[in-house]
């Protein structure tokens, strides 16, 4: 680690996206509003909301990630780490908003894809049970009681 900066790792269950990032500020959300992170910073830890995190690195250039909420950790004043659900890296805020609204679209896209899947599942299911429940009557060996079952 070079000297006076925090080392970053943010992790989602699927992917490692930053590990141990030479960073010099970080900047999250909590509960309690924003926050930010130098080098030194007390033992920390908390639950952050869906927000973005942003960092300078040691080029002194902002970076973002979008994160749905997680575990903001700071350990012994120079290691910052991120556990979150979900994670999504940008190099500028505008870039990192069409990338999340791409995201959410898509999610939602395929929400109501599954919807519509399973509304048609059920619809078919009433319908071999009306079928099987309906009472047959006719000369094709269906039951002449009419309960619908056929007579073994």
């Amino acid at each position: 680690m070079s000297d006076g900066a925090l080392r970053l790792t943010i992790a989602t269950p699927s992917r490692v996206w930053f590990d141990r990032l030479d960073i010099v500020s970080l900047r999250a959300e909590d509960a309690s509003g924003s926050f930010g992170i130098r080098i030194g910073h007390a033992d920390f830890v908390t639950q952050l909301t869906s927000s973005v995190v942003r960092w300078t690195a040691a080029d002194n250039v902002p970076r973002f990630c979008a994160v749905n909420g997680g575990v903001l950790l700071v350990l012994g004043g120079a290691t910052v780490s991120i556990a979150c659900r979900e994670a999504i890296p940008g190099d500028s805020l505008e870039g990192l908003e069409v990338l999340v609204r791409s995201r959410h679209a898509d999610e939602d896209e395929a929400a109501r894809r599954a919807r519509v899947d399973q509304l048609r599942l059920h619809a078919r299911a009433v319908r071999q049970m009306l079928r099987y429940l309906r009472p047959r009557t006719g000369g094709d060996g269906a039951n002449p009681a009419g309960s619908g079952a056929t007579p073994q």
